[in-house]
């Protein structure tokens, strides 16, 4: 009881109101709602308890049993790079040269050594090129090499995980990973002119598609549907459909459909849209150790990409997260070494009990990854108390409010959670704030067949664990 004493009074209400001494039965509520959803209590493995670490819980219920937490095992990752990386850490994207520039010409190679920047969007790349300018570089006379070395990977199949290699959520890590792998397609409506007009950022070089589509009428509906997109050769992009005025302005991300060649067509289509001239080709290749570098455009700092981590689930940036871990001088980063990082830091921790969760890609877009809700409420305790918590905690939508919550029917305000989707799997992970002032972490993961059937129990648990 030496916890309660430190914490007082909302220690002991906690105690009254919690009910511990019927710690592990589900809420009435919740078994109700699972009762609708024809879902068994065994799919479910739950954790309510007081924020502050040690503390009993009110609720547990198969918190031992390791399960498949979705995008919840990013609260993971992120919490072991705010504490090993610090919030204010960056990734630096390097140019350099090995010869002299002339009267406007680089009279050799151009050299872009990427950092792992899990943030390098069409904006950032544009500063890059325009600071390559600046240099007094407007032709370049050799080659533009991408260097992406900083990373071990091997290669990875964007359709593997389920079939859809389009979707932007499947990229996979690149040390130059422009755009997030994605070219997005935008449609504005001309009604004088009958079309809608379409755009594409970044330019890729090569990429050729068709500067309008025709209006049509009625409701908007399912407007990606109409457009009748064939997107079967990368560099000639089809509409051969239609696009419903109704719908406005729209955007339509897709992940490039030759994942390899996006920031080799990216760099040279952004280089020509700005004016510059190449003699020679952009393709990969390694820094010579006699380059000198020039300039270096460094990241977003890392509470920044936390945020969008959690708070849009993104998984390609969680997964430079997890190898910003194993990122030292002179060695590139893999996943193994992330792994064996991140399992050393729990140990040290979060402690030997609960044991370390297989973090696999550290998204939770996996079917291999695990951990026991018993083991992420930990996480959740021992983060409350350390000085990241504010960085963690706001980086967790807000239920009804913003990010993977801001429809949720949950109540506003009442938890920042990291969500959790998979074909099996919904999940629910954080922190829930109750009128008295106190904080509970929240751990709630179903895996089975028909998970999705689960949302009401799960919105339930969370009302349950606010009021009660």
């Amino acid at each position: 009881m030496t916890w309660c004493r430190r914490w007082g009074w909302a220690c002991l209400l906690g105690m009254l109101v919690g009910g511990w001494a019927q710690a592990s039965g589900l809420p009435a509520d919740v078994q109700a709602a699972l009762q609708r959803a024809q879902l068994p209590p065994d799919a479910l493995a739950v954790v309510v308890a007081p924020a502050v670490p040690g503390a009993p819980p009110w609720v547990s219920h198969r918190a031992g049993e390791p399960v498949n937490p979705a995008s919840t095992m990013k609260l993971v990752t992120t919490f072991a790079a705010l504490d090993l990386l610090g919030p204010a850490h960056v990734w630096r994207t390097a140019v350099l040269t090995d010869a002299p520039v002339q009267d406007g010409v680089l009279q050799g190679h151009l050299y872009l050594k990427g950092g792992g920047d899990p943030k390098l969007v069409s904006e950032k790349l544009w500063l890059l090129m325009r600071r390559v300018q600046a240099l007094g570089i407007t032709r370049i006379a050799g080659d533009i090499v991408v260097d992406r070395s900083t990373f071990d990977l091997p290669p990875i199949d964007p359709g593997a995980f389920d079939g859809e290699p389009l979707r932007p959520y499947n990229a996979a890590p690149d040390a130059l990973l422009v755009n997030f792998k994605s070219q997005v397609f935008t449609f504005v409506p001309d009604a004088g002119a009958g079309v809608a007009r379409v755009g594409m950022e970044p330019p890729l070089a090569g990429v050729q598609w068709p500067i309008t589509v025709p209006l049509t009428g009625g409701a908007c509906g399912d407007w990606r549907a109409s457009l009748r997109a064939d997107f079967a050769d990368p560099l000639r992009p089809r509409f051969g459909g239609s696009y419903p005025a109704a719908c406005g302005e729209r955007s339509w991300p897709l992940a490039h459909p030759e994942p390899s060649a996006m920031a080799l067509r990216a760099v040279q289509g952004m280089w020509q849209a700005l004016g510059g001239r190449l003699d020679g080709q952009v393709r990969e290749g390694l820094t010579p150790p006699q380059a000198q570098e020039r300039i270096a455009l460094e990241s977003v700092p890392l509470t920044e990409v936390v945020r969008d981590v959690n708070k849009f689930s993104n998984n390609v940036m969680a997964q430079h997260l997890l190898l910003a871990l194993a990122q030292t001088p002179g060695r590139p980063a893999t996943f193994d070494a992330a792994r064996e990082r991140i399992a050393q830091w729990w140990g040290q921790r979060i402690g030997p009990v609960p044991p370390a969760p297989l973090v696999d890609n550290g998204a939770g877009l996996s079917r291999d990854a695990r951990i026991s809700a018993d083991a992420l409420a930990r996480l959740l305790q021992v983060a409350y108390v350390s000085p990241m918590m504010p960085e963690l905690m706001a980086s967790l939508p807000v239920s009804g409010m913003d990010g993977t919550l801001r429809r949720s029917a949950m109540g506003e305000g009442l938890a920042h959670l990291k969500t959790g989707s998979l074909r099996d799997v919904q999940a629910l992970a954080g922190y829930v704030h109750r009128p008295d002032g106190q904080r509970l972490v929240l751990v709630a993961i179903v895996n089975h067949p028909n998970a999705r059937a689960a949302r009401p129990a799960l919105d339930a648990l969370v009302q349950w664990a606010a009021s009660r």
